[in-house]
Order: C-alpha cells, then structure tokens, then sequence
C-alpha cells in the first residue's frame, strides 16, 4: 500500500485549505495505515491553542485535529524552525502532541512517503 503524506502550509482561517486538507486526512484514514502528518511554514498555526475565529465568522475546526490518534494517525511532525521562526513554541501552545523535528528530518521524513499532498 502506497505511504501518503499531508503537509499543511498555510494559516487556518480565511481560505479552506487547512479544512479541506483535514477531511481529505480523516477520510484517507479510513482507507490505509500508512500515513504522517507535517505541519510546515504557516501550517504549524494550524495546532494553535485559543484561536477564535468565529470572530471573522469561520467554522472552529481546529480542535478536530484532536482527534488524528482515534484515527490511528500517529505520525505527526512539526517542523522546529518555523515554530521559531513565528516566535512559537511547544509548551501549551499547541492542541497536539507532535514530535517536533528540524527542517532537515522532514526533508527526509517526506522523502519515504509515495504521495504527498499539499493544504
């Protein structure tokens, strides 16, 4: 079976990408094992804790990223470097336990998967 990547790049609110990427993620989860989940540059304010954005009349689908282990989407890295780079860190800030790796390792993480998609 092929390994299928998600990636996430970009800010939750104000587009569809972040929500679509994950129903595409839970709905591919229903059909293989085999898949990780990278949240890279704008994509690592996807986990932000607190966020509110019926303020600007979006759906709150952030706190479903939750529930990836029910779904047994184990694979989860957080890229360090764009952490840093928005002045971010793991500590409570975050709605996920993810392993947080250096740009490098998730180069050759993504490397090993046979698809990747793009949110």
């Amino acid at each position: 079976m092929k390994k299928i990547a998600f990636v996430f790049t970009t800010m939750p609110h104000g587009q569809s990408h972040g929500r679509e990427g994950l129903d595409a993620l839970l709905a591919t989860s229903a059909l293989t094992d085999n898949i990780a989940v990278f949240f890279l540059s704008d994509g690592v304010c996807q986990l932000l804790k607190h966020q509110q954005p019926a303020l600007i009349h979006s759906r709150d689908y952030i706190s479903t990223f939750k529930i990836l282990p029910l779904y047994d989407i184990e694979q989860c890295y957080i890229c360090h470097e764009d952490l840093v780079a928005r002045g971010l860190s793991s500590e409570n800030e975050l709605i996920i336990d993810a392993e947080i790796i250096s740009a490098e390792k998730i180069g050759q993480k993504l490397a090993q998967f046979d698809i990747v998609l793009k949110f």
